[in-house]
């Protein structure tokens, strides 16, 4: 099987491609988006890339056309010897790729289905909306403090209509061009939650996660879209590690310490899990694992709590996932003796 190499650019790519015995077979610079003409025109290869924005397309212009790729974590490329000693170009970036790849079997991050990566995206998109929408009311919130401007309580769906009543023809221009767009941004906002809940809705593992207490569609969404398939993991733990939620660890000679939580993985889904694990103590308080969140906060306080519930509750989901079964709270209840990391 022939090395395929490829130092991805945004606009053009340097390719490598050597025989199985390591020998340069072809070097040159190729268009980005023609790299699914370049693979249709060879035998099935090995094809290795650096992990970057556009890895997932060319994985997939890759496999569809029948070779076996390798995407190459972004910190292991430099261990390779991509950079050594001061010199980094295209070219020699795609001869050490290639060179690595025929003498041994790189390892390859885990490239999720075209399902998952698109409502990934969306999600991702969602909270571009919620970030800007939260710059613009600020920035409205700022002015007002400056005039003493105080307006009534209430939800942020609400917040440009309680500014133009306290306003009432003091509204400068610019002002009310801010509220305007704050309105539109919600409606957007509104739009892609519904989206959001069809999706849940139609999909089994969304509605068996959203069984248990504090987990709503956009929580079980991210979830699924996030782990992808219950395959990848050994088990509930496995999961909890991979999300960031478990106890760091710092030995060293005689030293011996517990750290905080690694926060390792997907920044979003462990805010969502910490969120539910909020919403399941307000709305289901007598739920048993938020008895033991309870009792783990007579001990550490609460923020240790909630951190403890969305660990569990992150267990909890995969064993749901993975066993095609509904929350029941018996039968996922911790022992309250259990002490939290």
């Amino acid at each position: 099987m022939d090395h395929l190499a490829i130092d991805v650019g945004g606009r053009e790519s340097q390719i490598c491609l050597r025989s199985p015995t390591g020998e340069i077979m072809r070097e040159k610079k190729v268009r980005t988006q023609d790299l699914p003409t370049l693979f249709a025109s060879l035998p099935p290869s090995r094809v290795v890339f650096e992990a970057c924005a556009e890895s997932f397309w060319i994985a997939d212009c890759a496999v569809e056309r029948g070779h076996d790729i390798r995407v190459v974590a972004s910190t292991l490329v430099m261990a390779l010897g991509i950079g050594s000693r001061g010199i980094k170009n295209d070219r020699k970036d795609a001869r050490v790729l290639s060179e690595a790849s025929c003498r041994i079997d790189l390892p390859s991050i885990y490239v999720p289905n075209l399902v998952s990566r698109e409502r990934k995206t969306m999600l991702s998109m969602r909270d571009a909306l919620v970030s800007s929408r939260t710059a613009m009311v600020n920035a409205v919130r700022g002015w007002m403090r400056g005039r003493a401007i105080r307006i009534r309580t209430g939800e942020v769906d609400t917040f440009s209509r309680r500014v133009r009543e306290a306003c009432a023809e003091a509204l400068p221009i610019a002002i009310g061009r801010v509220l305007e767009t704050i309105e539109h941004l919600g409606q957007q906002i509104d739009a892609t939650d519904k989206e959001l809940k069809q999706i849940a809705k139609k999909d089994d593992a969304c509605r068996r996660l959203m069984s248990a207490p504090g987990v709503g569609p956009i929580v079980a969404v991210a979830y699924v879209s996030t782990l992808d398939t219950t395959s990848r993991f050994e088990s509930a733990h496995h999961v909890q590690s991979y999300l960031g939620l478990t106890p760091g660890e710092y030995a060293s000679s005689d030293k011996h310490r517990r750290t905080g939580i690694t926060k390792a993985g997907s920044t979003r889904l462990r805010w969502l899990l910490v969120q539910a694990a909020h919403t399941a103590r307000r709305c289901a308080p007598n739920d048993p694992m938020v008895l033991w969140s309870k009792e783990v906060e007579k001990r550490r306080g609460k923020r240790v709590a909630v951190v403890a519930l969305a660990r569990k509750l992150a267990g909890i989901l995969f064993a749901l996932w993975r066993d095609g079964t509904l929350y029941s709270p018996l039968e996922n209840a911790p022992p309250l003796e259990a002490t939290a990391a």
